[in-house]
């Protein structure tokens, strides 16, 4: 049986109203990372200590944190880096897999670094073991097969300067 909606006008009733419905709806995982190059245009990638293979950087989003925030968040803890993001590259829904439910994972595009600030880069924390720029080609052939569809999808969304969505690494549309 459903409960009857409150009074809108009674704040308190109708709020906790919409809460109880809330916490019945669906809760995602969100990823976000970020494409970097430097002025050579080699991608950034990172070796986590937590898991095998290279990722691009980034990470999982906070409660409530929004996926760009999450870049910005990740790069300043893991590497010292401050960036301007320029723009949104993907979007993925990934499916439940392993013990994990789905996910929307982003790429973010974040342009590329000067000089100097490819020389001072450097792992900050013990969640990554390197940080490494290597050519488009040897990343994709570093990374594992859910990040590298994204991957290659991110770049060709920077290509073509238009976002892409993607289900499970795949075009969905």
């Amino acid at each position: 049986m459903r409960p009857t909606a409150p009074d809108p006008s009674d704040a308190a009733a109708w709020n906790a109203y919409l809460a109880e419905g809330n916490a019945k709806q669906a809760r995602k995982r969100v990823a976000a990372d970020v494409l970097l190059r430097d002025p050579s245009g080699r991608v950034l990638l990172v070796n986590p200590t937590y898991k095998p293979g290279w990722d691009l950087p980034g990470g999982m989003a906070e409660a409530n944190e929004p996926p760009e925030d999450t870049v910005r968040r990740e790069l300043m803890e893991e590497l010292g880096l401050h960036i301007t993001l320029l723009g949104l590259l993907v979007v993925d829904w990934v499916a439940p897999h392993g013990p994990w439910d789905d996910q929307l994972a982003f790429i973010f595009d974040g342009g590329v670094l000067q000089a100097d600030q490819v020389d001072r880069l450097r792992p900050r924390d013990g969640e990554l073991s390197e940080a490494a720029f290597v050519p488009a080609t040897e990343a994709a052939g570093r990374l594992r097969n859910r990040i590298r569809h994204r991957f290659e999808h991110a770049l060709k969304a920077l290509e073509t300067g238009r976002p892409l969505y993607l289900h499970d690494g795949g075009a969905a549309m």
